[in-house]
């Protein structure tokens, strides 16, 4: 653990875990730590300043080049309505390049505001930040594939996750599956969003 200090708090950052079902989310109740995050145009922001503006729906996701998130993010239209419409905002944070991210932004209209986490900084906070095994790297680079990388060189992937954050920015509700390929469904994320409002 590294111990962070922003705004005269401290907060323990976790570093990546070693593989997917080894991951320490923040859970129910917890405060999320101010991170730094850059949006399409590039700004660097605070998230925590952004989370204090409306309930906010996070949802963490690998990059556009992965199917599973495109669904995921694609589904997201269905409920974008009822979700602004009980006043949250919906954030889609990967550990993509600005660059990649500006593509897949110009790729398709999602009803989440993209954010880029190059820095691994949320992905960490939030502790559901993993190391990518050398073998599952290889094979993504020959699919062409760029992971970003922290400071020691290795790959580093987000376990899929949702959390529904109020404007304190206390979690009210976490999803987190270590396997890439099962997601909440809108339905589910749109029922605990409306459980939250009431």
């Amino acid at each position: 653990l590294l111990l962070i200090v922003a705004g005269g708090q401290a907060f323990a950052a976790a570093m990546p875990s070693k593989a997917p079902d080894e991951v320490r989310p923040l859970l129910e109740g917890m405060t999320v730590p101010d991170v730094v995050v850059s949006d399409t145009d590039g700004a660097p922001f605070s998230l925590k300043a952004l989370l204090m503006q409306k309930p906010s729906v996070v949802l963490f996701y690998r990059g556009g080049w992965c199917p599973y998130c495109n669904r995921q993010l694609a589904g997201l239209k269905d409920i974008e309505k009822p979700l602004s419409d009980l006043g949250y905002q919906i954030l889609a944070i990967s550990p993509q390049s600005l660059e990649q991210l500006t593509s897949q932004k110009l790729e398709s209209e999602f009803a989440a505001r993209l954010l880029s986490d190059a820095k691994l900084n949320a992905l960490n906070a939030f502790g559901i930040s993993y190391y990518v095994d050398d073998e599952t790297a290889k094979r993504y680079k020959g699919h062409g594939i760029a992971l970003t990388t922290d400071e020691t060189g290795k790959p580093v992937l987000p376990a899929p996750a949702v959390f529904i954050v109020d404007t304190e920015g206390k979690i009210q509700f976490s999803y987190v599956n270590p396997d890439y390929k099962v997601r909440p469904s809108p339905a589910l994320i749109l029922a605990a969003a409306e459980a939250i409002a009431k």
